[in-house]
């Protein structure tokens, strides 16, 4: 006999924080919208958070207009290497693999992992063979490649023999290993200061129409913002800087919260645009770009890995909500500290265990999507 329900269900998915382009604004936009409809459902029938951010990563792996599974970035070689997460918040129990290259959905070999191995994490052909022995079909890897992510690696590859720099890894830092060269709002070395991070908040409990930059009752921009000039907007006149979230990346994920109170998180990743082979970002490991604790909350970010690893920023945002900061202040504060400390960019969705959640990004976009009983909402920027 199942238990009655104790709590609203809730999902939020991303399909990833960085310049979208506006040719491409639909089809981020329709893409988290039916990856919302598949594990909202699985909700709504009274089913696990687990089994719906499966569901929900699975639809935008599936989709090539994301990062993740068939239409991924290309390593410097031209092959498309994924890795995903999966971490139940109920069980303490996660799944991961990395640098896989013959299977579709990457976070079904996560669940496969967190269900049916003593073992946390698989990497590489042990995956794929840890994957395959439980009933998964191996893939050529040309089944995921695509003829843009070609041109695209070919476009970055040209960038990078004309000397231009690729800042998409290590975000703005020459060092950032030493607390004395920790990113400063207030440098003097030429890098731009962060302006008006675009952040997405929920004040007063919820309600998704109060999403934006501002705090709450203050209608007036905040004193670093400058309602005219974006930073990141490189074509402005008189602007040296280049925007760098162009040559990012489209990591998916999704955090839900179920009837019964349990939380779950998924991220999965194509990687990034040109890395080198072996290369493992954020996405996959436990505390960086995914994790879920019922005692915490339910986070996925996506973004320039490196600093997100350095900073274990997923576990950084659940601490302070398990202190007792809500979802929304921690999810910008989440981006805030990526910025300040290590000049990095992205994206993060975060979900408390009482239903509070938070949004926020300081890229030009991030693609959401939020089912509610109330119903569905996306969008491309909070």
């Amino acid at each position: 006999m199942t238990s009655a329900p104790t709590h609203d269900p809730i999902l939020i998915v991303h399909g990833g924080a960085w310049a979208i382009p506006a040719d491409a604004a639909e089809a981020h936009e329709a893409g988290v919208r039916e990856a919302l409809e598949t594990g909202y459902k699985i909700l709504a029938l009274g089913g696990s958070a687990l089994d719906a951010v499966e569901a929900a990563v699975s639809v935008l792996e599936d989709d090539p207009t994301f990062d993740a599974g068939r239409g991924s970035f290309l390593t410097s070689d031209g092959r498309v290497q994924l890795d995903a997460l999966l971490m139940d918040g109920g069980r303490m129990k996660a799944g991961g693999v990395a640098c896989v290259e013959r299977l579709r959905n990457p976070i079904q070999a996560a669940r496969l992992v967190l269900e049916k191995s003593p073992h946390v994490y698989f990497v590489g052909p042990g995956a794929e063979q840890f994957a395959a022995s439980h009933g998964m079909v191996l893939i050529p890897n040309s089944e995921l490649v695509l003829p843009r992510e070609r041109e695209r690696l070919a476009a970055a590859q040209a960038r990078q023999a004309a000397g231009l720099a690729d800042e998409t890894f290590s975000g703005q830092l020459a060092d950032d290993k030493d607390p004395e060269t920790a990113y400063s709002t207030n440098n003097t070395a030429g890098a731009p200061g962060p302006g008006s991070p675009r952040t997405g908040l929920r004040p007063g409990g919820g309600d998704p129409s109060h999403f934006g930059t501002r705090e709450p009752g203050n209608s007036s921009p905040s004193p670093t913002e400058d309602p005219g000039q974006n930073w990141w907007d490189d074509k402005k006149p008189g602007n040296p800087y280049e925007d760098p979230t162009k040559w990012s990346h489209d990591t998916v994920g999704a955090v839900a919260l179920d009837g019964h109170g349990n939380l779950a998180a998924a991220t999965s990743t194509g990687g990034t645009l040109n890395k080198t082979p072996g290369r493992v970002g954020d996405s996959s490991l436990i505390g960086c770009g995914c994790y879920a604790d019922n005692l915490a909350g339910a986070v996925s970010l996506t973004g320039w890995g490196e600093p997100i690893m350095k900073l274990v920023l997923g576990k950084w945002a659940t601490d302070r909500v398990a202190a007792g900061s809500a979802p929304e202040i921690a999810a910008r504060e989440a981006i805030s500290y990526l910025y300040n400390r290590l000049g990095g960019h992205g994206g993060i969705i975060l979900l408390g265990p009482d239903g509070r959640f938070g949004l926020a990004h300081n890229t030009p976009a991030m693609a959401w999507g939020l089912a509610t009983p109330s119903g569905f909402q996306t969008g491309l920027s909070v």
